[in-house]
């Protein structure tokens, strides 16, 4: 195996590694952060919505997180073309991770806040605050202890995700990392050194998950 040579190679195409790098953590962080926002609207909608806001976003959540993402990045990429929406194949596949991310994050903070005690609704409600304020103040923060975990699971997903994209065409990591094995056929070398860079950005991701999840109890070890 001749190091040397992969070395060079690294170095000859580290414009494309890095290009793909960045798209593969542009296309996440917009999937993770748009997704998280809809998935909250989402979660709220089922678990306080009346009939004609809970059916839809059920039947959201269930239809999405049934549907494998490669077929969904397929169906957003084709479908949009055909019904006269230009999204390129970047746009396209952010959309799809978005919306699977929505369906998980909707589900997951379904799950936590069904998980408190409605009895802190009544009390709220008898000190005089309103269902936005019993929800900004006493429920959410609680729910979202409960559900960091998951959601990090679930943004360390999307990353994963991110490499179907190479399926209509977006240059993220998985496919720069093909096209240069192309040319040199150095497989493990470059299979690795994109492994250990899914690595890192998973890795980061879990950190800044850890290191909310901390901030978030403060306030807690305080009060003990």
């Amino acid at each position: 195996m001749d190091w040397t040579y992969f070395f060079n190679e690294v170095v000859n195409n580290r414009d494309a590694l890095l290009h793909g790098t960045a798209i593969t953590f542009a296309v996440s962080l917009i999937a993770i952060l748009t997704g998280t926002v809809l998935g909250i609207v989402i979660g709220i909608a089922v678990t306080y919505g009346n009939k004609p806001l809970r059916w839809p976003a059920r039947l959201y959540i269930d239809i999405i997180r049934g549907t494998p993402v490669l077929v969904l990045v397929l169906a957003t990429f084709y479908v949009s073309a055909a019904v006269g929406l230009n999204f390129n194949a970047f746009q396209a596949g952010a959309l799809a991770l978005t919306l699977f991310c929505a369906s998980h994050v909707g589900e997951i903070l379904r799950g936590a806040l069904q998980s408190l005690s409605r009895g802190q609704i009544e009390a709220g409600r008898a000190i005089g605050l309103t269902f936005d304020g019993i929800f900004r103040y006493i429920l959410f923060p609680q729910a979202l202890r409960y559900a960091l975990p998951t959601w990090i699971t679930a943004a360390v997903e999307m990353v994963k995700a991110s490499t179907l994209l190479s399926v209509i065409g977006v240059a993220e990591l998985l496919l720069t990392t093909q096209q240069i094995i192309s040319n040199n056929f150095l497989n493990m070398q470059f299979y690795l050194l994109a492994g250990v860079i899914y690595f890192l950005i998973d890795f980061a991701i879990e950190q800044v998950g850890r290191f909310i999840g901390r901030r978030l109890d403060q306030p807690t070890r305080r009060t003990v």
